[in-house]
């Protein structure tokens, strides 16, 4: 597996880190499991105060986290900066209520007492994506540091600065060697820390394919597992939506992270009434995207995270063009240095057309017109993903109503999906399961033990 730092905007490598070995891997695998024994029995007070000065060094290093981002990934810099900063805000989340969300809770059995504790179970190994090389590190290991747990990540092979970066953050901040620890391993490496058993979790964000895989391996090992993958949001506009404030939300939507992001919206729904003016307006909006430096705060059109990942969305469109769909606009590269992807549509996506059930990963939407509000929810649900979705209406009741229709993880009325803190992230069908951030995200890879307290001389 290649790790290397290779900048999307002008094709230069910047560095190249070798895979680890296998005694260092031993090695470090030995240093995280003796941290455990340490780390779990830490205080509270004591974990939330290396948590907190891990946020602080983000915050104060907003620029030096940043600027990485942008030039492994292709991220613009505005955007960059406000991911260090969800980050931070991440950990300082779980640094306030971890021991408040993982308290005792009391039971009420009808005789004597009884508890349930909640217990960190070990070491757990996440493998993380590259789309957001920060925010994804930051909600595996936060909650689970501050769990009692420790973190070995394997990180993606084209963000290698940034995994190093993340890493060094909490070494900063005073968490002991092994809390958290970052590997460059092979795919066998991978496969043997899945069956190790000092291993006891395992969590990935990633594709479908790569779920299947992981969560396979750890299933033979009777292992506790996280999948978060990959979705295909709907973003529904109903009759009465306010067209202009809509149309701003759905560019936000399409091209946060240049689409490279898994609760992106990618197919865009809207009832008869009025599909005519929100197609208008938002191709309009599409075709005013200009590309540049991605380090420039003017930039709108970013590259894509990797010639590969250009190569295989043009793949997608052509193939998708081929099997009856109409490319309203876009559709290619853009003729320049860097990886860049046309602003693209494409429109009469019939059920049989591979598109009608891939994810786009790139500034690539999907427009379907739709008879009316029934016809929406049935064509988001028709779906194997199902990660997030929105809905836009001036009916706020209307809105959440046809939220509780959508079989989704994740359902948003008046913006996209997004992700914060406080608010529970996580999918349903081919997009995964379990949860990450907020309470739940805490209680995952816990153990929720019951402890029960009767009388020696009552019948059980």
């Amino acid at each position: 597996m290649s790790y290397r730092s290779v900048n999307p905007y002008n094709g230069d490598v910047m560095a190249e880190f070798d895979e680890i070995g296998d005694a260092a891997l031993e090695q470090a695998v030995a240093t995280a499991e003796t941290c455990f024994e340490a780390w779990r029995r830490t205080a509270f007070a004591e974990r939330a105060a290396i948590a907190t000065r891990a946020a602080s060094i983000l915050r104060q290093q907003a620029e030096d986290h940043a600027r990485p981002m942008t030039q492994e990934m292709g991220k613009r810099i505005s955007e960059a900066r406000g991911e260090v900063a969800l980050s931070a805000d991440i950990i300082d989340y779980y640094a306030i209520h971890a021991e408040r969300f993982l308290a005792p809770e009391i039971l009420q059995p009808e005789a004597g007492e009884a508890h349930v504790e909640s217990e960190p179970i070990g070491l757990l190994f996440g493998v993380q994506p590259w789309n957001f090389p920060y925010y994804q590190l930051a909600r595996f290991a936060a909650p689970n540091l501050m769990a009692g747990n420790v973190v070995m990540v394997k990180h993606s092979g084209t963000v290698p600065q940034c995994a190093l970066r993340f890493e060094q953050l909490w070494r900063d901040a005073g968490a002991p060697a092994g809390a958290y620890t970052n590997v460059f391993a092979s795919y066998d490496q991978i496969t043997r820390l899945i069956d190790d058993p000092r291993v006891k979790g395992v969590a990935l964000t990633g594709s479908a394919d790569a779920g299947r895989k992981v969560a396979a391996r750890a299933g033979q090992n009777l292992k506790k597992s996280t999948m978060e993958l990959g979705g295909s949001d709907a973003f529904i506009v109903l009759a009465d939506a306010d067209i202009a404030k809509t149309v701003k939300w759905a560019m936000w939507a399409k091209l946060n992270n240049m689409g490279q992001c898994c609760i992106a919206a990618k197919r865009f729904i809207a009832v008869d009434a009025v599909a005519d003016a929100f197609f208008a307006a938002f191709t309009d909006a599409m075709t005013r995207l200009t590309p540049g430096d991605p380090m420039d705060a003017a930039t709108t059109l970013a590259p894509l995270s990797t010639e590969a990942a250009l190569l295989t969305l043009v793949a997608q469109v052509d193939r998708a063009v081929a099997h009856g769909a109409t490319r309203v606009m876009g559709g290619g590269r853009i003729d320049r240095p860097g990886s860049f992807m046309q602003p693209t549509i494409l429109s009469h996506i019939t059920r049989d057309n591979p598109a009608f059930d891939e994810e786009f990963f790139g500034p690539v939407a999907l427009f379907f017109r739709v008879a009316d509000a029934d016809a929406a929810v049935a064509l988001a649900n028709d779906s194997s993903f199902g990660l997030g979705g929105s809905v836009f209406t001036r009916d706020i009741a209307e809105g959440q109503a046809i939220a509780r229709r959508i079989e989704t993880g994740m359902v948003f009325v008046n913006q996209p999906t997004w992700t914060a803190a406080d608010l529970p992230f996580g999918g349903i069908k081919q997009s995964g399961y379990g949860r990450e951030l907020s309470r739940a995200g805490i209680q995952e890879f816990v153990n929720r033990k019951l402890i029960r307290v009767a009388s020696i001389d009552d019948a059980p």
